[in-house]
């Protein structure tokens, strides 16, 4: 009789802890402290992203880069074509810069920083534009000579790049064109006329699959750089769809079968067979990243323009996608709460009950344990459009309007039981941000008391000092968010008008950084000076969550419920979203989880 260790050449090994990392993939050990066999799998799996900052459809179809560190470019939302270009970081999406002419349909190839976009439709007609991006802007060049067309693909490099297929005006065409970072050139022609194909791989070892003839189909071509060869036949015909990879290890996702898809197929070389991971919405028209068949990203589609992106993965690690789930409801449903703490210990106070413009100023304050929310004492002074920072057991409110629309420079200390008056704050202030703790606290901007200001002042735990001029904000703003300590602070967004700006604070003076993918103000904030979240905002109540590394901004998970004059506390990695006019229920949010895929081995 084989032993496990003939079969396949690995002692079934006794261990007291599972293994850590993936050097375990595919052994089997017993667990003693569990009593139980295990075994490290691979899997297959789509997971949720950061969203497209805009939903569109009729992206840029083709190559353009890897899953950490993708381009989206152009396309089309409910209606005109657009030229706006993002980048994705294997997060979230940040803006990049304007294409020149404005079209859906084209295709594209290329890197993040070195990226082809080439034919296309701007409207009505199909055109040969050609533009090359460098990773912050995008130039006009050499058009190609072939038929202008629309929903044509691309595969390659920005100096050895492919762009096939597409039609025009009811004909499809077979027509291949090479580039070579400045000329175009003509190539093999394809055994099958169409457009609105799947491709991916390199000049010199592409694939192209599915698409129109006009009818849906399922063939699949090889190309060598010079010639195209059939290959074997995707499972299912299907038209509209993405795809990643290389040429003898390829992914194709959504489409139309003629309906929208989540069906995903993996190719081998010679062919397709259908993968256990399915895309979690069906979808077509999208647009994809990635140059390995264990990675891929699809974004965008579904007409009128989706941002819902989801990137595969398959591998011995689970990853589990960014998110917010529903968290306890508040006793009180109001807007324009503030409070602090973290995810599983915080407090909410003060705000504004509806129905408006008949509001009811608030005071009350609420204290949540992760599961749910529990009155406790009142502030001594109800107030709104305030500010408030520190933790469950040791928080700072201050500023605000009173029921009387008021503007207060009253400032309370939190002990965990009751509210007790600190120092003045230097000006009567409202609607602006703050962070830091009870000890240590910064007041950032704000209205004062009618006009944006740029004050920037600090706490001590009982008196407030204005900081000197060259410490005030470079933009006076009011309606903005902040997020770390004293002296390693940043403020983001704001208002007039809503402006996205971010800026960072060392203690004694502030500097600018990139800005917000979206202009807001009213939003939640939670986490530092190098991992922040923003969350809701205005105007109306936004979904949007933006991420920022200390560096630049990229999209999350969106919010389940769109909100603004929200409070927020906590982390990058389990953050709070508190208070809406028109909802109690409180928002949790978890960032991207990694864990391997260890599995208790059963005789069922």
């Amino acid at each position: 009789m084989s032993t496990y260790k003939n079969l396949i050449g690995k002692d079934v090994n006794f261990l007291t802890t599972d293994p850590d990392n993936d050097a375990a993939e595919g052994q089997i050990w017993y667990n003693s402290t569990a009593g139980v066999f295990k075994d490290l799998l691979v899997s297959e799996a789509w997971f949720s992203s950061g969203s497209l900052g805009s939903g569109r459809y009729a992206l840029g179809q083709g190559t353009g880069g890897t899953v950490n560190a993708g381009i989206a470019v152009f396309g089309r939302k409910a209606g005109p074509a657009v030229n706006s270009t993002e980048e994705y970081n294997g997060s979230g999406w940040s803006t990049g810069g304007d294409g020149n002419t404005a079209r859906y349909g084209c295709a594209k190839f290329g890197t993040q920083t070195a990226a082809v976009a080439a034919g296309g439709k701007v409207t009505v007609p199909s055109v040969q534009n050609v533009e090359e991006y460098n990773g912050t802007s995008w130039s006009e060049e050499t058009d190609y000579p072939s038929q202008a067309r629309q929903y044509l693909s691309g595969f390659g490099t920005l100096t050895a790049g492919v762009i096939c297929g597409g039609h025009n005006s009811g004909t499809f065409y077979g027509l291949t064109d090479e580039y070579d970072g400045t000329n175009w050139t003509t190539g093999g022609v394809m055994n099958n006329v169409r457009s609105t194909a799947g491709t991916t791989g390199i000049l010199t070892a592409g694939l192209t699959f599915g698409g129109q003839t006009p009818s849906i189909t399922a063939k699949t071509e090889e190309y060598n750089g010079t010639a195209w060869t059939e290959s074997g036949d995707m499972s299912t015909a299907r038209s509209h769809l993405a795809g990643s990879g290389t040429q003898d290890a390829a992914l194709a996702y959504g489409g139309f079968t003629p309906s929208s898809t989540t069906q995903t197929e993996a190719y081998n070389g010679s062919t397709w067979s259908t993968s256990p991971a399915t895309l979690a919405t069906a979808t077509a028209r999208n647009s994809s990243v990635g140059s390995g068949a264990s990675t891929g990203l699809s974004f965008g589609g579904n007409p009128p323009g989706t941002a819902a992106t989801e990137e595969y993965n398959r591998s011995a690690n689970v990853i589990t996608g960014a998110a917010w789930a529903a968290g306890g409801n508040l006793n009180l449903t109001r807007s324009n709460v503030k409070g602090g703490g973290i995810q599983t210990a915080a407090i909410a106070t003060g705000g504004q009950t509806p129905p408006s413009p008949a509001f009811t100023v608030r005071a009350e304050t609420e204290s949540y344990n992760g599961t749910s929310w529990t009155e406790v004492a009142d502030m001594s002074n109800a107030r709104r459009e305030f500010s408030a920072f520190g933790t469950q057991g040791a928080a700072v409110a201050f500023g605000g309007e009173n029921p009387g629309d008021t503007q207060l420079n009253a400032t309370e200390n939190w002990n965990g039981s009751s509210w007790t008056s600190g120092g003045n704050y230097p000006v009567e202030i409202s609607l602006q941000g703050s962070t830091g703790t009870q000890t240590a606290g910064l007041g950032i901007g704000g209205s004062d008391p009618s006009s944006p200001t740029n004050l920037t002042c600090e706490y001590d735990g009982s008196s407030w000092t204005s900081t000197a001029p060259g410490g005030n904000l470079g933009t006076s703003r009011y309606g903005l968010e902040g997020a770390g300590t004293q002296t390693a602070a940043v403020a983001f967004g704001g208002s007039p008008p809503r402006i996205g700006l971010t800026e960072e604070y060392d203690g004694s003076s502030w500097t600018s950084s990139n800005n917000m993918n979206t202009k807001l103000r009213a939003m939640g904030g939670a986490g530092t000076q190098t991992a922040a979240l923003s969350f809701g905002g205005a105007p109306g109540e936004s979904t949007s969550t933006e991420q920022y590394n200390g560096t630049s901004w990229v999209t999350s998970a969106n919010l389940a419920s769109g909100r603004s004059y929200l409070g927020g506390c906590g982390t990058t990695a389990a953050a709070l979203a508190m208070g809406n006019g028109s909802t109690p229920t409180a928002e949790e949010f978890t960032g991207e989880t990694s864990a391997l895929n260890i599995k208790t081995i059963t005789t069922s």
